[in-house]
């Protein structure tokens, strides 16, 4: 990330908000940097609802100490420094890891609080705010979680917002040589947490989906629609990692097991068979959003939503999510 100029403003213009008592002029300015200030709550906290409450911190905050701005720094520079020490106060009081049950596969630590991030919150564009599609997936947000919270956000700051370490010393209160330290234990974690995934966060990748990822979401929606086990079954990898939140555990299921799963939990029962889907995208990522007819109802009520990493061609990854209560996804509650 770099730091650009104010929008519609300088730093004279920002300095002399700050010193007023406008609030008003003061949010003006400062408003246009919402969108990736909470992206980057996201990141470090793993919940929408956290990320916007901490977000909406940082503001008051910012409002708080505006007089400690003096132009040095590039304003976007001091709201991220302001943003990320909020979220290292927040996480100071939340019991970050919760324990998985021994007899679950993969048995360790999940991210229960995990939440999906909506498309349509995210900067409109995003390489200048540097939001690259590997770096709001799931896969990465949950890696990013198995950080202890400061190593974390050295992580972020230096090798997805692209600070220098000095800059990233002098905003966490940290030696030049103690984010050094930490930034590479950091590295060592995400290379064991996302093997075999591209680790140069720095650079931008293409966010569009695939004809491919196209086709899958359709051809997962349309056996859903029909009932179709064999066909789901085709769609999943035998090394499927499936997680249902907020239930615990990530688990490693052959496409067989997680039919046979989806059946027994009732997914498929006569009467309760009844299925339309539509296609999204959460955390840039191909999403189907499921809508279940009880008998005697009639519409369809939106019942859980299921996001997928395919990989050539198949569902490689499933992370489920309960529609409960996620109003901000932008989805309809019936069909």
């Amino acid at each position: 990330m770099t730091d650009a100029s104010l929008p519609g403003d300088d730093k004279t213009a920002f300095i002399a908000a700050a010193r007023s008592t406008d609030a008003a002029q003061f949010a003006l300015i400062t408003e246009p940097y919402r969108r990736e200030l909470q992206v980057h709550c996201y990141r470090m906290l793993a919940n929408y609802a956290d990320a916007q409450d901490m977000t909406q911190e940082t503001f008051l905050r910012a409002w708080n100490k505006r007089e400690s701005f003096k132009g040095e720094a590039a304003l976007r520079t001091w709201l991220y420094r302001i943003a990320t020490n909020a979220c290292l106060d927040f996480l100071g009081k939340r019991n970050d890891r919760t324990p998985v049950p021994a007899e679950l596969p993969g048995a360790g630590t999940e991210v229960r609080y995990l939440q999906p991030y909506p498309d349509g919150m995210l900067p409109e564009d995003p390489q200048e705010s540097a939001v690259a599609r590997e770096t709001i997936e799931l896969a990465f947000i949950v890696a990013v979680q198995h950080l202890p919270p400061r190593q974390r956000a050295v992580f972020i700051v230096r090798d997805v917002l692209g600070w220098p370490a000095s800059t990233a010393a002098d905003a966490l209160e940290l030696t030049v040589a103690s984010v050094t330290s930490a930034l590479q234990r950091a590295r060592v974690t995400m290379r064991e947490q996302l093997p075999g995934r591209r680790l140069d966060w720095r650079s931008p990748a293409a966010h569009e989906l695939s004809e491919v990822e196209r086709g899958v979401v359709k051809s997962y929606m349309a056996a859903h629609e029909r009932n179709d086990l064999d066909g789901l079954m085709a769609l999943l990898r035998d090394d499927l990692r499936f997680t249902m939140l907020p239930d615990p555990g990530t688990v490693i299921v052959s496409a067989r097991d997680a039919v046979d799963g989806w059946v027994r939990a009732g997914l498929f029962q006569p009467g309760y068979d009844d299925w339309r889907c539509i296609a999204t995208t959460l955390n840039r990522m191909p999403a189907a959003a499921l809508y279940r007819r009880a008998p005697g109802d009639p519409e369809y009520r939106l019942f859980t939503i299921a996001v997928l990493h395919i990989v050539d061609g198949t569902i490689a990854e499933l992370t489920g999510f309960d529609a409960a209560d996620k109003p901000w996804l932008g989805l309809p509650a019936t069909l």
